[in-house]
């Protein structure tokens, strides 16, 4: 066990930093860097970030790390005292193994244009992507499992039949769509309002009770997970019902029938841990698919200011402290999740030894 451990930590090593190189590499190539950015807002004003900057016949186009020029009469001197302001005044070799020594000891330094440290403004928005990604998963599972279980038992009945269908329609729906239909059924669009339209918790949330603290989080995060959880739910129910499907039609199911056993017995006493084997291999993908992921465009629909939307906002603005520092810390987390799903792969089945596994 210990040695495997050890493998799948020292792989983390190639897998993090060839992630690391590809994105690099790949913003070397994507116009507007940061001194544009600033440049475009000096010109043209607040949100011409993005645009493209003429003046005097000239176009500033470059990349992160290409050769600015400046617009509009700016002196060259301003320019070069900016790109040595966000480090781009060096090669990009230099600048890449600068970046890793720093991130080895999570030093990920200062974001470009919020004057607050990568670290701090990540755990200011944590708590927000936690919510969405937490909940939406287990709610996921704790209602796809049963239901998947079910259904196989159930299976080519009237309720699997309808199930499905119910199931098919949910996950046809787009998250964002259907997280528009909460809002404008529920949220005071254009029927009820049950719930807030913004936010995780309300701006006098500090000054409640306890009590009242959990029911004003519960009623503030219930529209936006159960925007993201639909999507999910659907899948890992027909996930769980083909498990369970191909466990029941096994040999040992038969024979643990013939000695006698109850239903109950053999489903959750042999075949419920076969099956959960696949149904728990998909548990990183999903977490990891809604924390990172699936909820940029719930966090924007909610006005709630999480991760998805830090990651996006830093991208277009080419925040690259902010935008490299999350994608290291997210790889790593999904590196780590991954493994910690395979050993939990042996609590399961203990048929699973990965002492025995070689090298």
């Amino acid at each position: 066990m210990g040695a495997y451990i050890l493998r799948r930590l020292l792989l983390m090593i190639p897998t993090l930093l060839g992630i690391m190189i590809i994105n690099f590499v790949l913003v070397q190539f994507v116009p507007g860097g940061p001194v544009e950015q600033v440049l475009a807002q000096i010109n043209e004003g607040p949100g011409a970030g993005m645009e493209r900057l003429s003046g005097g016949g000239q176009e500033v186009t470059s990349g992160g790390s290409g050769d600015y020029q400046g617009g509009k009469g700016l002196p060259p001197d301003f320019v070069e005292n900016l790109k040595k302001q966000f480090g781009l005044d060096k090669p990009p070799l230099e600048r890449f193994l600068i970046m890793l020594k720093s991130y080895v000891t999570f030093d990920f330094g200062e974001s470009y244009f919020r004057s607050i440290s990568v670290v701090d403004l990540v755990l200011e928005k944590m708590p927000v992507s936690i919510t969405l990604g937490l909940w939406s998963t287990l709610i996921a599972y704790m209602i796809s499992i049963p239901l998947g279980i079910a259904k196989a038992v159930r299976d080519d009945t009237a309720f699997d039949t309808w199930t499905s269908a119910v199931i098919v329609i949910g996950y046809a729906i787009p998250a964002f769509l259907f997280a528009i239909l909460l809002m404008v059924l529920f949220a005071g669009g254009s029927y009820w309002q049950w719930f807030p339209l913004r936010g995780i918790v309300s701006e006098n949330w500090h000054q409640l009770g306890w009590w009242d603290r959990i029911v004003d989080y519960f009623w503030h995060i219930t529209l936006p997970v159960a925007a993201l959880t639909i999507a999910a739910f659907a899948q890992l129910t027909l996930l769980t019902k083909n498990s369970f499907l191909d466990q029941i039609r096994m040999q040992y199911v038969m024979t643990a029938r013939a000695k006698g056993l109850t239903e109950r017995r053999v489903l959750y006493g042999h075949v419920f841990r076969n099956a959960m084997l696949i149904v728990i291999s998909g548990f990183p993908g999903l977490f990891i698919s809604v924390f990172f992921g699936g909820s940029l465009i719930i966090e924007y629909i909610f006005s709630l200011d999480g991760l998805g939307r830090l990651g996006f906002e830093s991208a277009m603005q080419r925040d690259y402290p902010v935008v490299f520092a999350t994608l290291y810390v997210f790889g790593l987390m999904g590196l780590f999740v991954q493994l910690l799903t395979d050993l939990t792969y042996m609590l399961i089945d203990p048929r699973i030894d990965f002492a025995s596994r070689e090298t």
